[in-house]
């Protein structure tokens, strides 16, 4: 059996850190085995984010969006591990709170809100051409 050891950014969004979740964050990233390869709290500022979320330019939900992850620091992580991006979506839960799963991230500590944007904790890329393309962007320095 191949070993598929992978890389993916994971950002503890303005509401997560507000709440001082980032510690439980990261802890749920270790515990399943993860390595934090590099981690920054960091306000982004809004280029790096149009950046980041360039394929939403042209959605209603960019605005409030950059927004809302500029209103307040940011944790950002690289983990790596077997299967990592699948794996961290996965302990992530379902994008919605209020249905992600009872063990998950978002399940356990995820609100919903009455807002322009769900404010739902962690951010993890989604395949690794977007995890290596959001890393380039996050920490240029680790850019393989």
């Amino acid at each position: 059996m191949t070993v598929t050891t992978e890389r993916t950014l994971i950002l503890v969004k303005p509401d997560g850190v507000a709440r001082g979740l980032a510690g439980e964050v990261l802890r749920r990233i270790e515990a399943k085995g993860y390595v934090l390869e590099a981690v920054e709290l960091r306000r982004a500022p809004r280029d790096l984010l149009e950046l980041h979320y360039a394929e939403h330019a042209n959605r209603p939900f960019f605005a409030p969006l950059v927004d809302f992850m500029s209103s307040g620091p940011v944790l950002a992580v690289v983990a790596s591990g077997e299967r990592v991006i699948e794996g961290f979506r996965s302990l992530a839960g379902t994008t919605d709170p209020t249905t992600a799963a009872p063990g998950t991230i978002r399940g356990d500590l995820g609100r919903t809100w009455d807002a322009p944007v769900q404010q739902n904790i962690v951010h993890g890329s989604d395949s690794v051409e977007s995890a290596e393309r959001e890393i380039s962007i996050w920490f240029p320095f680790l850019v393989r």
